[in-house]
């Protein structure tokens, strides 16, 4: 284990290759599609409060710019494809460009923009590990607000009630516990390393 490497990935397992990506990009997308699955329908909204956003900034945060998108990139097109993996169990076109499309646009985005943070090490303290949680958070919800306003056409007040007020609260325990959790995986590394 390296407690210098760029991510906690390549902290663990150093050696990239097609086939350890691969690994990482199907567990990846089953965490992703798990996650998915945890939901709390709600009654005003056509958007479900899941643990996709914790699965998503997690794996951003752990697997770097590149490797996270890839990821959430898979997860978004096998779900495409007709597999059964996003929240509900839905796949496919009508489900991309339904209410909840601009989200899976934003995974993207926020595992990116997690992963580039991660590189450039704020997943190692809490603080700045939560910045970027909180950052990634932002990724999801522009396009998943723009999307969600086009698909309902709704002015500014009603697509914040229907797309983000409901979910501020779970949002904020779920950044609080990734923000904690990398930091704690990189405390296991060095530890792992001296001992």
């Amino acid at each position: 284990m390296n407690p210098n490497a760029a991510t906690l990935r390549l902290a663990v397992l150093p050696r990239s290759n097609v086939l350890t990506n691969a690994l990482l990009v199907a567990a990846g997308v089953l965490l992703v599609a798990g996650a998915a699955q945890v939901r709390i329908p709600l009654a005003d909204t056509p958007v479900p409060i899941t643990g996709q956003t914790f699965a998503v900034v997690l794996i951003g945060a752990a697997y770097g710019a590149s490797l996270g998108a890839s990821t959430l990139v898979a997860y978004w097109l096998i779900g495409l494809a007709g597999a059964p993996i996003y929240a509900e169990g839905k796949s496919g076109w009508d489900t991309f460009v339904g209410p909840t499309g601009g989200y899976i646009i934003g995974f993207v985005l926020a595992a990116a923009l997690t992963g580039y943070l991660a590189q450039q090490r704020w997943d190692r303290r809490f603080s700045s590990s939560l910045g970027a949680m909180l950052l990634g958070n932002v990724a999801i919800y522009v396009p998943g607000l723009l999307w969600l306003a086009h698909y309902l056409n709704t002015g500014v007040n009603d697509t914040l009630v229907a797309g983000l007020y409901p979910f501020v609260l779970g949002d904020v325990i779920k950044l609080f516990l990734a923000g904690a959790l990398l930091p704690s995986a990189w405390l296991a590394v060095r530890r792992f390393r001296g001992g």
